[in-house]
């Protein structure tokens, strides 16, 4: 097989044979769904998108004393579709930690050590494995009958008694309980976390049987889950009342409805402060009476109560060990609450970051999408989560047990408050499928993250930027795949859906497309999609409709493949004039039948300087007579137009060794010290994406050349960026063999 520019041909008698389109800059009209009346080619929604609503009451109970949860659900589903369903599918994802489970089934056991202690040991081989997952004890009708329906793992079919017909509704109920699990012993993205003081911090999520998604893309999405990828859902109205312990705080999905049964008057009175307060958070709950409440313990309950209108799930937390700051946050003249709840021992970090932090994450992404739409955003701290759902969000970071801390705990406890309550945009709001389209929630959020992040502090290390993923990038290519992969299968799933997707983005915006042509772009995709269920093709296509930029050759390298970016500089020549015919103007002129002679004094050369050494006899502009006259003849317009002869000639050879497609930027240093940027579009390779040639006439001499000098694009070797070449060894040399083969 012989390559030759971006084709491949096969050679057959002498004769090559015919070849598909395997250009760089190709459409991707073969990757991405046909438009049709529900998904416009412009990625919007089109006038037959429909998309289901689910409504939920529910009454809680937290049993604290065995560590269960009771539910009892009425849900009302509205098929808003034009299609009849036969069933309804739902989500059971507590049944992943069911003894009965299938997760532990998939994965791989190996005897990580040589010998245990007696704790490891008895973990590891005698204790019995965590019983959890939902039990049922009924599934009804709405008038109390029994309604047939099948549990498979994680999924639950409800059986209608009669097709669902289009914009109609069926309504039935749910009761169940289940075992909590602790989030330190037996993991998970929800649970409780016990204290040596014998309290618990429950943060629950993922607690109810939860409607699937069912849509006009792929039907009812009702994969399984794992563990890892997340979750589909649907938005509706929930109302929900949750009885806990008297002596607890609890925050919650939606808005309070009863203040006055289960706040005191001077807690109501400190969160009024609060709504008054722009920039400082205000203690509705005080560390001393919080330390005060985590001796206590009661058999007495309260009931909260909320309700939240169009949102796609809930989740609440309750401690006795809460402390409770609040402040207000300014959107566009709107008043909306940035909350937090921790224990003591997320202090002195919490207190000093964590509201602030939020407040921030609210107004940096509504700048770049829409105005936050909710009432409140909720940080609540809990030791080893990371975790979102509207409204709330459960976070680490925790200092050490005497109160101090390094910046990399403080680094890191901000950057995952602003990462999960960032989800509130994507995907609470802007709906993606997360089973199937990791990256569109946490690429997507992992990108603005970045930008609120470096608002907050402009020296933030946020692990997001193109540079910081070279290491992935040039990685052992049998542990990498394109992110355009299901989460559940790839190896390094934090790269692929997070790290990878938000590089991308940040490199489109600040190199590719520009800051004003990204934003419009990007804003016009979250506010098409706000609530609703975009993917990927749509956000493609909306980028590209609302700039007037071809990003194609962007998505398909980017997304589609696991090729890396490695552009360098293979050859630099310098020229000078000279009024002697150069070889390569002789076999010119012998090729045209040209007499050389008849045009002295009336030609130009150039010739090449041998290892970049100009003859001392080299011409200038001026000293060729001809050319002076000639410009004598011009008249002074024209002249105007002209500019400064140039003393220096360089034609200069960039090679492109990596499968990437990137625009070429290029940093010249002039023999005084002056630099001068010049960036050259990704479409210059379009002829030939292997190497690429340019020419430079200045006025000073060049003396250092080096291709993106600032990182921008994920070069992953930059040994060969640098004219003239840096001898040194590359961190891709130690790779490279592995990545080319």
């Amino acid at each position: 097989m012989i390559l030759s520019g971006s084709y491949a041909q096969e050679q057959e008698n002498g004769r090559p044979l015919g070849h598909t389109n395997q250009n760089k800059f190709r459409q991707m009209k073969d990757l991405l769904a046909t438009p049709n009346e529900s998904r416009t080619a412009s990625g919007a929604p089109g006038y037959a998108y429909t998309q289901q609503k689910v409504d939920y009451i529910m009454d809680i109970r937290l049993d604290e004393a065995n560590n269960q949860i009771f539910g009892e659900e009425k849900i009302t589903y509205h098929n808003n579709s034009k299609d009849y369903l036969e069933y309804l599918w739902v989500q059971l994802d507590q049944n992943m930690r069911a003894k009965n489970s299938k997760t532990p089934d998939i994965n791989t056991e190996i005897f990580n050590a040589a010998f245990n202690g007696p704790q490891s040991f008895t973990s590891s081989n005698l204790k019995d494995r965590f019983d959890g997952g939902f039990n049922i004890e009924y599934v009804k009708n709405d008038d109390g009958s029994n309604l047939s329906h099948t549990i498979n793992q994680t999924m639950m079919r409800i059986n209608l008694p009669k097709p669902l017909a289009p914009d109609a509704e069926f309504k039935f109920q749910i009761k169940w309980w289940y075992n909590i699990n602790d989030i330190n012993v037996d993991g998970g993205r929800s649970g409780l976390e016990t204290f040596p003081d014998g309290n618990n911090n429950y943060t629950i999520a993922q607690f109810y049987p939860r409607l699937c998604v069912y849509d006009n893309v792929e039907g009812w999405q009702n994969m399984q889950f794992w563990g890892r990828s997340e979750f589909a859902l649907e938005f509706g109205d929930f109302e929900v009342k949750i009885t806990v312990p008297a002596d607890h705080i609890l925050e919650a999905t939606g808005d309070l409805q009863n203040p006055k049964d289960v706040l005191t008057k001077e807690q109501q009175r400190r969160f009024n402060e609060a709504k008054k307060s722009f920039q400082d958070p205000v203690f509705i709950v005080t560390q001393e009476e919080a330390e005060q409440a985590e001796k206590g313990g009661t058999t007495k309950t309260k009931t909260w109560h909320f309700k939240a209108n169009q949102v796609r799930d809930f989740a609440f937390a309750s401690s006795r060990k809460y402390i409770w700051d609040a402040m207000a946050v300014n959107i566009n003249g709107r008043e909306v609450m940035a909350i937090s709840l921790y224990p003591k021992e997320g202090n002195p970090l919490w207190e000093e970051h964590s509201t602030r932090v939020v407040a921030n994450t609210l107004e940096e992404y509504s700048k770049l999408t829409f105005d936050y739409p909710y009432n409140k955003a909720v940080s609540v701290h809990s030791e080893r989560q990371g975790m979102e759902y509207p409204m709330i969000c459960f976070n680490y970071g925790r200092p050490n047990p005497d109160g101090t801390y390094d910046e990399r705990t403080k680094r890191g406890m901000i950057g995952v408050i602003t990462h999960e309550v960032g989800h509130n945009f994507f995907p609470m709001i802007v709906n993606s499928d997360e089973r199937q389209w990791t990256w569109m929630d946490e690429g997507l959020n992992s990108f603005v993250e970045t930008l609120a992040e470096l608002d907050y502090d402009p020296n933030f290390f946020t692990g997001n930027l193109p540079k910081d993923i070279v290491p992935y990038m040039g990685g052992d290519q049998s542990y990498i795949s394109p992110i355009m992969s299901h989460g559940d299968y790839v190896h390094q799933f934090g790269p692929n859906a997070y790290t990878k997707p938000a590089a991308g983005l940040y490199m489109l915006r600040h190199t590719i497309m520009g800051p004003e042509l990204f934003d419009y772009a990007f804003r016009t995709y979250s506010q098409r999609w706000m609530f609703k269920h975009p993917t990927p093709a749509d956000f493609f296509r909306t980028m590209e409709d609302a700039s007037a930029m071809d990003l194609d050759w962007f998505w398909r390298g980017w997304f589609y493949t696991t090729d890396y970016t490695d552009i360098g500089v293979k050859e630099v020549k310098q020229y000078y004039l000279t009024d002697k015919p150069t070889e390569k103007a002789m076999k010119l002129a012998e090729l045209y039948n040209m007499n050389l002679d008849a045009f002295k004094d009336k030609l130009i050369y150039y010739a090449e300087a041998e290892n970049g050494i100009v003859p001392s006899d080299a011409k200038k502009v001026e000293d060729f007579a001809f050319l002076k006259a000639y410009l004598e003849s011009l008249s002074d317009q024209e002249r105007s137009k002209l500019l400064k002869a140039p003393k220096h000639f360089y034609q200069v050879t960039y090679e492109k060794p990596g499968g990437l497609v990137m625009p070429i930027i290029v940093e010249l240093t002039y023999e005084d010290g002056t630099k001068e940027r010049k960036m050259y579009p990704a479409q210059i390779w379009r002829y030939n994406e292997n190497q690429v040639t340019k020419v430079y006439k200045t006025d000073k001499a060049i003396t250092s050349i080096v291709i993106d000098p600032d990182l921008e694009t994920a070069d992953v070797d930059t040994s060969n960026n640098s004219w003239p070449k840096k001898i040194e060894e590359s961190e891709f040399d130690k790779f490279k063999d592995k990545v080319r083969g």
